[in-house]
């Protein structure tokens, strides 16, 4: 499905009064309302104000790690410092939707994300997920789906060099046959008009066949040659990328899970403490101030080692976010490559062909024009010229 567009979320601020001309309010997957400047591209946590000199939080201040969805969509700009207690900038929930084994909010209660080219259907936008095969077991990448599109169209390009091939040694066979037969003393006694004529049609089948002789060595160099000349090395270039993009995905995914563990961990601690602080207040436990403030320490220890992997996951986010974008804009470039260089060697085979039948054409009109202008009567007066007796005489008799 195509993804449009984030649409502003009413709420609370139509409630407070209006914003400041050119804002516009947006709900975070996480739930948190940010607003966007749609004349500057300025965006803010805090609420804008009319009043000059009002301070703004910027959605993604520079010591604040961001994790990026697909298609550049923030997750959270929010400081992991930040967290409310059992509230993190990652939270995993039932049924939500896996993307490159990494999961994400529910579309349903976050705004979609916008397209890096809007404009037009391309490999960057359309290849994040993974799709089903036909019996919706096995699961393939998206980028795998694109890969095989590439090799899949090397190998086409490789078979309609065989076409070409094929079509080279059939006229090569064409050319011979006629060169042979242009060489047949059939019929070569002819004489007069239609002896020329006759002499004409042997010979244009010599120049017709040096005519597809010479076709088939331009179908060789200009087409055939040129259809085979893609890299040596491609198939294996495609893998080492493959490779390369299978590994992020795996080491995002191992970020992600110790993210989750380092959450749970978290609220385990967040829960002890709370726990231990509630039994001293009602003086149920003989637990001291000193051991409160150990449970203390322990839940900041945790709280430190969320921000921690929350920052690596951050990183490998981003990582791969790049390397998707750039990769699949690559083979999106060396398909219309490929797509662009086929259509230039196939309009010259229909060149050369065409050439091949107008002088073919010209032949066969000369033999027509000797044809049209054959004279039986022109015929039988050099026949006779050359093979008469003698004139007619009347013969003497005697009575």
């Amino acid at each position: 499905q195509k993804p449009g567009k984030a649409t502003p979320q009413p709420g609370e601020d139509t409630l407070n009064g209006h914003l400041p001309p050119g804002w516009q309010s947006y709900v975070s997957p996480q739930g948190r309302r940010y607003y966007v400047n749609t004349f500057t591209n300025e965006t803010t946590w805090e609420r804008p104000s009319s009043v000059p000199g009002t301070p703004k939080s910027p959605v993604q201040p520079d010591d604040s790690p961001c994790v990026l969805t697909v298609n550049g969509y923030y997750i959270s700009g929010t400081p992991v410092h930040q967290l409310d207690s059992g509230h993190t900038s990652l939270r995993k929930a039932t049924g939500d939707p896996q993307i490159n084994c990494v999961t994400f909010p529910h579309p349903d209660v976050m705004p979609e994300q916008q397209l890096l080219k809007p404009s037009e259907w391309s490999y960057c936008d359309y290849f994040w997920a993974d799709k089903k095969d036909s019996q919706g077991n096995n699961t393939v990448s998206g980028f795998e789906i694109l890969l095989q599109k590439q090799l899949k169209g090397k190998q086409m390009q490789k078979e309609m060099a065989e076409f070409v091939r094929e079509r080279i040694k059939i006229e090569e066979e064409y050319a011979k046959n006629l060169s042979k037969l242009s060489q047949n003393s059939l019929a070569a006694q002819e004489e007069g008009t239609l002896g020329e004529a006759w002499a004409q049609l042997k010979k244009s089948l010599a120049d017709e066949a040096e005519v597809h002789l010479k076709f088939s060595s331009k179908l060789q160099s200009e087409v055939e040659k040129p259809l085979l000349n893609f890299r040596e090395n491609f198939k294996k270039d495609m893998k080492k990328c493959d490779h390369h993009i299978a590994d992020l995905r795996k080491h995002l995914s191992s970020r992600y899970t110790a993210v989750e563990k380092a959450r749970k961990a978290l609220t385990e601690r967040q829960k002890d403490l709370e726990m231990k602080t509630q039994q001293l207040e009602v003086k149920l436990s003989n637990k001291t101030e000193e051991e409160i403030k150990k449970a203390r320490r322990k839940s900041t220890q945790a709280g430190d080692d969320l921000m921690r992997c929350v920052d690596l996951y951050n990183q490998a986010q981003s990582k791969w976010f790049e390397e998707m974008v750039t990769t699949t804009l690559e083979l999106e470039r060396l398909e219309v490559e490929r797509v662009e260089m086929i259509r230039q060697h196939l309009c010259q085979y229909t060149q050369l062909r065409h050439e091949t039948d107008m002088f073919n054409q010209s032949v066969i009109e000369l033999v027509d024009q000797l044809l049209r202008k054959v004279d039986p009567a022109k015929d039988r007066e050099l026949w006779v010229k050359e093979h008469k007796t003698g004139d007619i005489r009347p013969v003497d008799m005697e009575i």
